[in-house]
């Protein structure tokens, strides 16, 4: 009895030992694809998803998801340092330029079905006349309002704002004991709009001239800084206090809100009055920027055939659908940005159109390997500016000018 239950335990452990090596082996034949991003919890749940599928329709392939919410740039330039660069990187046209000029990337023009996609888009990961991502979505920036409040002041967004002249007049039309005009954002993707609706902004669309002291530039950066600084149409620092400027908005502190897309999921769970949203307006046939997310494949990649079907998985109608239907972004996508809209056409904003309409009268943001160097510096200069410490002849002097013009 023994000797059989002796037997019968060998059988089991052999079984085993069988069992956890043919597992393990194959594991190791798994081919390991690295793919980071970006994202708020909706879309981290949405990327899972889509991953887990794409491991049951490829058993041979495994995702490993390097979600990276916070800092995402600081840590993914530590990854290639290192190099622990994942195969396939979400990016954004901000900062591609700098992984472009550093070799880091592959070219992915001959791959890329262009006539599917906006070429607003596609124009904002070119360099060279080559293609380094595969767009997700476009981000344009729309002024929302609360239509109650315009209405009150006798203002129809579609005839009386035509011009950054004729919003500051509506923003400060707005403003009285209850609520302000408009959000005041010292970052420069907001008060950029202003410069390039008016013919100005930082650099030249080719990056080879600073603009940003040019007479069209300063006006519409006086402009802008007189919103908060003279006419108080927009909120302080102090006035906003714990809250956000969407918050206020929100809270019916402010008439008008410019922002992008990515915030419509919190204004249709939370607000409760009228609002809508309109273009920001391009003044003398000009045009305002244009910003893009999408994914590029590492150079250094070993497995960059799997790296571009997972990619191609991503980019599908049905992946893109599913990522749309946050309300988040809108689709880089031509077929898929049309359904949303059409989707869209009895949820608020009602003219939810306007982010695709609007794509002709945009540009991409020059951008050049240097962008984060270019921010920091113009964040330091218009601080004071915006703070009401310097005037706007004395806030790019000639240091600062030099200092920007040797980074082009």
């Amino acid at each position: 009895m023994k000797k059989n239950i002796f037997l019968l335990v060998t059988f089991f452990i052999i079984v085993l030992i069988i069992f956890f090596s043919y597992k393990n082996t194959n594991i190791e034949k798994k081919t390991i694809i690295k793919f980071s991003s970006w994202g708020s919890q909706s879309e981290t749940l949405i990327i899972e998803d889509l991953i887990r599928k794409y491991e049951e329709i490829h058993p041979n392939i495994k995702i490993e998801f390097i979600h990276i919410p916070q800092n995402y740039f600081q840590k993914l330039q530590l990854l290639f340092a290192s190099n622990l660069e994942p195969d396939v990187i979400f990016i954004n046209n901000q900062n591609i330029k700098m992984y472009v000029k550093a070799n880091l990337l592959e070219d992915m023009t001959t791959i890329i079905k262009k006539d599917e996609y906006y070429e607003e888009a596609l124009n904002c990961f070119k360099d060279n006349n080559k293609i380094y991502a595969i767009p997700r979505d476009i981000s344009t920036l729309v002024l929302y309002y609360n239509k109650e409040m315009l209405k009150e002041a006798g203002i129809n967004p579609n005839k009386d704002i035509k011009d950054i002249n004729s919003l500051k007049n509506s923003a400060i039309k707005l403003k009285n004991k209850n609520h302000f005009g408009i959000n005041f954002e010292e970052e420069m993707l907001y008060w950029s709009y202003f410069l390039s609706s008016n013919g100005g902004g930082i650099y030249s669309d080719d990056m080879k001239k600073l603009i940003i002291t040019e007479e069209k530039s300063i006006e519409a950066l006086q402009l802008y800084t007189d919103l908060i600084n003279k006419y108080h149409a927009a909120p302080t620092k102090s006035e906003i206090g714990s809250m956000t400027t969407a918050q206020m908005f929100i809270n019916k502190k402010l008439a008008m809100y410019l922002s992008g897309r990515w915030i419509t999921p919190k204004f249709r769970q939370t607000i409760t009055f009228d609002w809508d949203i309109i273009e920001f307006p391009v003044s003398y046939n000009n045009k305002v920027y244009i910003d893009a997310s999408g994914w590029a494949i590492s150079k250094k990649s070993k497995n960059k055939t799997e790296a571009m079907k997972f990619i191609q998985f991503l980019s599908s109608d049905e992946s893109i659908d599913k990522m749309a239907q946050t309300g988040l972004i809108i689709p880089a996508k031509i077929k898929s940005a049309k359904k949303l809209i059409e989707e869209d056409k009895n949820k608020k904003p009602y003219h939810s159109y306007l982010f695709i309409e609007m794509l002709p009268k945009t540009k991409p943001t020059p951008i050049n390997e240097n962008y984060k160097i270019i921010n920091d510096i113009i964040k330091e200069t218009t601080e004071p500016l915006f703070n009401g410490k310097k005037d706007i002849k004395n806030t790019f002097d000639n240091k600062t000018k030099k200092k920007l013009e040797s980074l082009i």
